[in-house]
Protein backbone atom coordinates (compact mmCIF):
# COMPACT_ATOMS: atom_id res chain seq x y z
CA UNK A 1 0.00 0.00 0.00
CA UNK A 2 1.38 3.38 -0.99
CA UNK A 3 1.44 5.88 1.88
CA UNK A 4 -0.24 9.17 1.09
CA UNK A 5 -0.18 12.45 3.02
CA UNK A 6 -2.26 15.59 2.57
CA UNK A 7 -1.92 18.85 4.49
CA UNK A 8 -5.31 20.58 4.34
CA UNK A 9 -6.33 24.06 5.47
CA UNK A 10 -9.78 23.33 6.85
CA UNK A 11 -12.11 26.31 6.51
CA UNK A 12 -14.59 27.46 9.15
CA UNK A 13 -17.83 25.45 9.35
CA UNK A 14 -16.52 22.29 7.69
CA UNK A 15 -16.73 18.87 9.35
CA UNK A 16 -13.41 17.00 9.75
CA UNK A 17 -14.82 13.88 8.11
CA UNK A 18 -16.11 12.61 4.79
CA UNK A 19 -19.53 11.33 5.89
CA UNK A 20 -22.42 13.77 5.49
CA UNK A 21 -24.44 15.40 8.27
CA UNK A 22 -27.41 17.40 7.06
CA UNK A 23 -26.36 20.35 4.91
CA UNK A 24 -22.95 20.81 6.54
CA UNK A 25 -19.85 20.86 4.36
CA UNK A 26 -17.43 17.95 4.82
CA UNK A 27 -13.99 16.93 3.58
CA UNK A 28 -15.74 15.32 0.60
CA UNK A 29 -16.46 18.83 -0.70
CA UNK A 30 -12.69 19.44 -1.07
CA UNK A 31 -11.20 16.04 -1.94
CA UNK A 32 -12.26 14.36 -5.20
CA UNK A 33 -11.33 10.75 -6.04
CA UNK A 34 -9.39 10.27 -2.81
CA UNK A 35 -8.57 6.70 -1.76
CA UNK A 36 -11.08 5.18 0.67
CA UNK A 37 -8.38 4.34 3.24
CA UNK A 38 -7.36 7.98 3.78
CA UNK A 39 -8.68 9.61 6.94
CA UNK A 40 -8.10 12.82 8.91
CA UNK A 41 -5.71 12.47 11.86
CA UNK A 42 -7.49 13.72 14.95
CA UNK A 43 -10.22 16.31 14.77
CA UNK A 44 -10.56 19.98 14.18
CA UNK A 45 -13.95 21.21 15.36
CA UNK A 46 -16.61 22.34 12.89
CA UNK A 47 -16.19 25.95 14.06
CA UNK A 48 -12.37 25.86 14.04
CA UNK A 49 -10.02 26.40 11.10
CA UNK A 50 -6.54 25.45 10.03
CA UNK A 51 -4.16 22.56 9.58
CA UNK A 52 -5.53 19.05 9.23
CA UNK A 53 -3.46 16.04 8.15
CA UNK A 54 -5.10 13.29 6.12
CA UNK A 55 -3.26 10.01 5.55
CA UNK A 56 -3.48 6.23 5.28
CA UNK A 57 -0.26 5.85 7.31
CA UNK A 58 -1.41 4.17 10.53
CA UNK A 59 2.00 4.57 12.19
CA UNK A 60 2.07 8.37 11.96
CA UNK A 61 -1.60 8.48 12.96
CA UNK A 62 -0.77 6.53 16.12
CA UNK A 63 2.25 8.70 16.92
CA UNK A 64 0.30 11.92 16.51
CA UNK A 65 -2.71 10.78 18.53
CA UNK A 66 -0.95 8.88 21.32
CA UNK A 67 -0.84 11.29 24.32
CA UNK A 68 2.50 9.93 25.60
CA UNK A 69 4.25 11.31 22.47
CA UNK A 70 3.15 14.85 23.44
CA UNK A 71 3.80 16.43 20.04
CA UNK A 72 3.28 20.22 19.83
CA UNK A 73 0.33 21.86 18.07
CA UNK A 74 0.17 25.64 17.82
CA UNK A 75 -3.06 27.63 17.64
CA UNK A 76 -3.75 31.28 16.84
CA UNK A 77 -6.68 32.33 18.98
CA UNK A 78 -8.71 35.51 18.73
CA UNK A 79 -10.39 36.21 22.05
CA UNK A 80 -12.97 38.65 23.32
CA UNK A 81 -11.33 41.43 25.32
CA UNK A 82 -7.70 42.51 25.68
CA UNK A 83 -5.95 39.48 27.14
CA UNK A 84 -3.75 40.14 30.16
CA UNK A 85 -0.35 38.84 31.15
CA UNK A 86 -2.02 37.17 34.16
CA UNK A 87 -4.23 35.18 31.79
CA UNK A 88 -1.17 34.23 29.71
CA UNK A 89 0.62 33.05 32.88
CA UNK A 90 -2.41 30.94 33.84
CA UNK A 91 -2.54 29.35 30.38
CA UNK A 92 1.16 28.51 30.67
CA UNK A 93 0.79 26.91 34.09
CA UNK A 94 -2.42 25.03 33.28
CA UNK A 95 -6.05 25.86 34.03
CA UNK A 96 -8.99 23.83 35.29
CA UNK A 97 -11.44 22.78 32.58
CA UNK A 98 -14.33 20.34 32.40
CA UNK A 99 -13.54 17.10 30.56
CA UNK A 100 -16.34 14.53 30.34
CA UNK A 101 -18.04 15.97 33.43
CA UNK A 102 -14.90 16.01 35.60
CA UNK A 103 -12.49 18.81 36.42
CA UNK A 104 -9.12 18.48 34.70
CA UNK A 105 -6.01 20.63 34.98
CA UNK A 106 -4.44 21.21 31.58
CA UNK A 107 -0.75 20.49 31.11
CA UNK A 108 1.67 23.42 30.97
CA UNK A 109 1.44 25.17 27.61
CA UNK A 110 3.35 27.81 25.69
CA UNK A 111 1.30 30.99 25.53
CA UNK A 112 2.19 34.44 24.22
CA UNK A 113 0.61 37.63 22.95
CA UNK A 114 1.82 38.11 19.34
CA UNK A 115 3.66 41.36 18.56
CA UNK A 116 1.12 42.05 15.82
CA UNK A 117 -2.16 40.60 14.60
CA UNK A 118 -1.56 37.33 12.68
CA UNK A 119 -1.76 37.59 8.90
CA UNK A 120 -4.59 35.16 8.26
CA UNK A 121 -7.16 35.00 5.46
CA UNK A 122 -10.51 36.58 6.33
CA UNK A 123 -12.93 34.12 7.87
CA UNK A 124 -16.15 33.45 5.99
CA UNK A 125 -18.35 34.56 7.65
CA UNK A 126 -16.27 37.00 9.74
CA UNK A 127 -16.50 37.00 13.53
CA UNK A 128 -19.15 39.24 15.05
CA UNK A 129 -17.84 42.75 15.53
CA UNK A 130 -18.75 44.77 18.61
CA UNK A 131 -17.56 48.36 18.73
CA UNK A 132 -17.49 48.47 22.54
CA UNK A 133 -15.70 45.13 23.06
CA UNK A 134 -12.11 44.89 21.75
CA UNK A 135 -10.50 41.63 20.68
CA UNK A 136 -6.94 40.35 20.97
CA UNK A 137 -4.85 37.38 19.86
CA UNK A 138 -3.02 34.61 21.71
CA UNK A 139 -0.51 32.12 20.31
CA UNK A 140 -0.98 28.87 22.22
CA UNK A 141 1.05 25.66 21.86
CA UNK A 142 -0.34 22.49 23.44
CA UNK A 143 0.96 18.94 23.68
CA UNK A 144 -2.43 17.41 24.47
CA UNK A 145 -5.81 17.49 22.78
CA UNK A 146 -8.90 17.28 24.95
CA UNK A 147 -12.27 18.02 23.35
CA UNK A 148 -12.60 21.79 22.68
CA UNK A 149 -9.61 22.32 24.96
CA UNK A 150 -8.40 25.67 23.62
CA UNK A 151 -11.87 27.22 23.88
CA UNK A 152 -12.28 25.90 27.42
CA UNK A 153 -8.83 27.17 28.41
CA UNK A 154 -9.33 30.74 27.21
CA UNK A 155 -12.82 30.83 28.73
CA UNK A 156 -11.34 29.68 32.07
CA UNK A 157 -9.11 32.78 32.07
CA UNK A 158 -12.06 35.09 31.30
CA UNK A 159 -11.39 35.55 27.58
CA UNK A 160 -13.82 33.58 25.39
CA UNK A 161 -12.54 32.36 22.03
CA UNK A 162 -14.01 34.08 18.96
CA UNK A 163 -11.81 32.53 16.28
CA UNK A 164 -9.57 29.48 16.49
CA UNK A 165 -6.98 28.55 13.85
CA UNK A 166 -4.63 25.57 14.15
CA UNK A 167 -1.48 27.12 12.75
CA UNK A 168 0.98 24.22 12.97
CA UNK A 169 1.63 20.61 13.93
CA UNK A 170 5.31 20.04 14.67
CA UNK A 171 7.07 22.23 12.11
CA UNK A 172 4.37 21.98 9.39
CA UNK A 173 2.36 25.22 9.06
CA UNK A 174 -0.51 26.61 7.01
CA UNK A 175 1.61 29.54 5.80
CA UNK A 176 1.51 28.69 2.09
CA UNK A 177 -1.96 27.10 1.90
CA UNK A 178 -5.27 28.90 1.29
CA UNK A 179 -8.42 27.88 3.20
CA UNK A 180 -10.07 24.97 1.39
CA UNK A 181 -6.80 23.99 -0.33
CA UNK A 182 -4.35 21.19 0.34
CA UNK A 183 -0.91 20.07 -0.67
CA UNK A 184 0.29 16.54 -1.22
CA UNK A 185 3.37 15.52 0.77
CA UNK A 186 5.77 12.57 0.73
CA UNK A 187 7.06 10.53 3.68
CA UNK A 188 9.43 13.33 4.70
CA UNK A 189 6.38 15.02 6.22
CA UNK A 190 6.56 12.56 9.13
CA UNK A 191 9.79 14.05 10.50
CA UNK A 192 8.37 17.57 10.14
CA UNK A 193 5.13 16.66 11.92
CA UNK A 194 6.93 15.04 14.83
CA UNK A 195 9.61 17.74 15.18
CA UNK A 196 9.54 19.55 18.53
Amino acid sequence: MMKQYYIFYKPFNVLSRFSPEGEKRTLADYFNNIEKDIYPVGRLDYDSEGLLLLTNDKQITHQLLEPSHAHPRTYLVQVEGMITQDAINNLQQGVMINVNGALYKTKPALAAIPDKEPELPERDPPIRFRKNIPTSWVKLTLTEGKNRQVRKMTAATGFPTLRLVRYSVGSITIDDIAPGSYKTMDESVKDLLLRR
